[in-house]
């Protein structure tokens, strides 16, 4: 099957109108579902089957364990609900869960537990209705996503917590500043520091091919795998890299305990006339993934410093023929900041939100390279990002 979840889609619609309990066994034979409690899933989807009697597409049926929906968080989550006369699909992947609504009192990072009802699974995201058409292109927003990231906001949302992500508030000083980074990073980037800065991340990429390429191919999980290749290249503790190569060589299954890193960048390097950060974001060639950027707030408030520069580092890995490609481009490059997408949802209920970047737009910025900054039009983003207002779901 070229789309397994067209495929699916197409199925389910086409069998309208009859019980759950036989759509099930049709779907789980026609797709080869393995059948894990109530999940049935393969390595391209998992599925929950829900019913109503009611020929709405509203229902509050209690549908998954956190903790269950977890281990399949890295592939579209999908749940059907059969109706007398129709079945209707949503995708409910962490990102698209409002809260958790049942025995989820003790709900926390360390501690996760809970379940969500039909009624928790958004029904819109970001203008974009979460419906079979649309499944697929939630999934790209999704992927990009860390599940404790999801779980930080849910456990927020569920207990009432107070977001951990606070709003950076900005004074007439700070602003003139913050407006000024379009100019600095044109600076920087016709400077001999950016020729050094390329240079250090692509010595570390070079000494370690190798090691990239087989993580790339050994690690699944898309954010654990994008995770140790970054610290690979930007770590800064050379014993915690060490215990990753020899995990990555000796191909274990169970990779060692290393920092999930919440600063801005991965890379911290000072000039003389300027300070970086730098954010490593690896990109499997072959998928179009829409990885998440930066929180904006910590941007603005990065940005707020006189020296300050904030970097991307794109690594392009592409298996097919073992090659690591690189590029180092400003946040404000003019294809970035055209085709970013502001997601509040991740963020907090107090915050500007998070940038999510386009995935394609990466992909060809490492096939070919591009450096423009376009002062006016940087200016416009950041002050758009200033004044930004929260509009979470």
């Amino acid at each position: 099957m070229s789309d397994p979840l067209n495929a699916l889609f197409r199925f389910i619609r086409e069998h309208n109108g009859i019980s759950k309990g036989r759509l099930i066994t049709i779907v789980s034979n026609t797709f080869c579902l393995i059948k894990d409690r109530s999940v049935y899933y393969c390595a391209d989807f998992a599925i929950r089957f829900s019913h109503s009697q009611s020929q709405s597409k509203n229902f509050n049926n209690t549908v998954l364990a956190l903790s269950m929906l977890q281990k399949y968080d890295e592939r579209p989550f999908i749940v059907c609900l059969v109706t007398p006369n129709e079945n209707f699909c949503f995708i409910a992947n962490t990102t698209f869960l409002k809260r958790i609504s049942h025995s989820s009192q003790e709900l926390r990072k360390n501690n996760i537990r809970g379940s969500f009802n039909g009624s928790d699974i958004v029904r819109k995201f970001n203008g974009i209705e979460n419906n079979y058409e649309n499944i697929r292109r939630l999934f790209t927003i999704h992927e990009g996503i860390d599940f404790e990231d999801n779980l930080q906001r849910l456990v927020e949302a569920t207990n009432n917590i107070s977001p951990s992500n606070t709003r950076f508030n900005i004074n007439d000083n700070v602003r003139t500043t913050i407006l000024n980074a379009p100019k600095r990073a044109i600076h920087f980037t016709e400077s001999p520091d950016f020729g050094i800065l390329k240079a250090e991340l692509d010595n570390k990429v070079i000494k370690y091919k190798n090691e990239i390429l087989l993580a790339a191919r050994i690690i699944e999980n898309v954010n654990i795998r994008g995770r140790v290749i970054e610290y690979l290249i930007a770590g800064d503790d050379e014993s915690i890299r060490e215990s990753l190569i020899e995990a990555i060589q000796s191909r274990e299954n169970r990779l060692p305990s290393f920092p999930n890193n919440h600063s801005l960048g991965d890379y911290q390097r000072r000039f003389d006339n300027f300070d970086t950060e730098t954010d490593v974001k690896t990109k499997m060639m072959i998928y179009n993934s829409n990885p998440k950027g930066y929180n904006l707030d910590k941007m603005l408030k990065f940005l707020s410093d006189e020296k300050s520069v904030f970097m991307f580092y794109f690594v392009g890995i592409d298996l097919s023929n073992c090659t690591v490609n690189t590029v180092l481009v400003s946040i404000f490059q003019e294809n970035l900041i055209g085709n970013g997408r502001i997601v509040s949802h991740w963020s907090g209920r107090n915050s500007r939100g998070v940038l999510q970047l386009d995935g394609t737009i990466i992909k060809n910025l490492i096939k070919n390279p591009n450096y423009q900054i376009v002062e006016l039009n940087a200016h416009n983003f950041l002050k758009e990002m200033i004044d930004l207002r929260n509009t979470n779901i």
